[in-house]
């Protein structure tokens, strides 16, 4: 199989906004925005536990609605600032469609949609 042809998908995100990046279809060797996904957090609670497991629970609709956006995913690359990709990196580990994807990560700042979609090719060549 030919690198253009995998399912490859890039991610920046923070603990509030995701950018998915991926190629439109399988034909094209291009990157381009797929999605954009947000997480407004949790409203205060004056429970702490109760606050804790909202933020959970909105977390994991978070990385639900992020990776809707990347059916079959073979490769993906997450970047962004925070510790966010590292917990979708495992949330995708434990999710029976995903354990198989190949995941790298890296850091970056928040860039613009176009450089974000040439940063993520840059990486899968």
């Amino acid at each position: 199989m030919t690198q253009k042809n995998k399912k490859q998908f890039g991610v920046w995100m923070d603990t509030h906004q995701a950018t998915v990046i991926g190629r439109a279809n399988a034909d094209t060797e291009n990157f381009t925005v797929l999605a954009v996904a947000g997480n407004a957090g949790a409203e205060h609670n004056t429970s702490e536990k109760n606050q804790h497991n909202d933020e959970r629970t909105l977390q994991h609709k978070f990385f639900k609605e992020i990776l809707s956006h990347m059916q079959n995913a073979e490769e993906v690359h997450l970047t962004g600032t925070g510790t966010s990709q590292e917990q979708l990196m495992r949330y995708m580990a434990d999710t029976p469609q995903f354990k198989n994807t190949v995941t790298q990560e890296s850091t970056s700042n928040k860039m613009s949609d176009e450089n974000l979609a040439a940063y993520i090719s840059t990486k899968f060549n």
